[in-house]
């Protein structure tokens, strides 16, 4: 099995109605991330070497369109929430690893509503272009 850096990795095996887990997801993203989906905040320091900075929220919203379950939300110190998913008695990140080796805590968490994140337009409009991005990549691998 090929390694991954993303929390909950070793058991992200959930399946979508394609079949895909969160493992395959991670790999589909990589394709998808970019600059332009990148939190505004985060752009600075964004790069193709630490793709996942910034892409928390609307990853995991995209997750779980795919999936249900929850989105839920680590309170960061700088303020905000570090998004991750938990479909049923599955808990994966597949953003976590723009953190390094910063343990998050997966204890203290606060569920997150994506309309209450897609207030902000700028943010909706940066998942409807990562979303698209990741369908173009979907639709190329099939």
């Amino acid at each position: 099995m090929k390694t991954y850096k993303f929390y909950g990795w070793k058991t992200a095996d959930v399946k979508d109605p394609k079949g895909l887990t969160p493992r395959d997801y991670y790999d589909k993203f990589l394709n998808a991330w970019c600059y332009e989906t990148c939190a505004p905040r985060y752009r600075p320091e964004w790069s193709e070497e630490n793709p996942t900075l910034g892409q928390c929220s609307i990853t995991s919203f995209i997750l779980q369109d795919f999936y249900g379950g929850k989105v839920y939300g680590i309170p960061l110190d700088e303020g905000g929430y570090h998004c991750f998913n938990v479909v049923g008695d599955c808990t994966f990140d597949i953003t976590s690893e723009q953190f390094g080796d910063v343990a998050l805590d997966y204890d203290n968490v606060t569920e997150q509503f994506r309309e209450d994140h897609f207030s902000d337009a700028s943010k909706k409009e940066r998942y409807d272009l990562l979303k698209e991005r990741l369908i173009k990549v979907l639709q190329s691998d099939a």
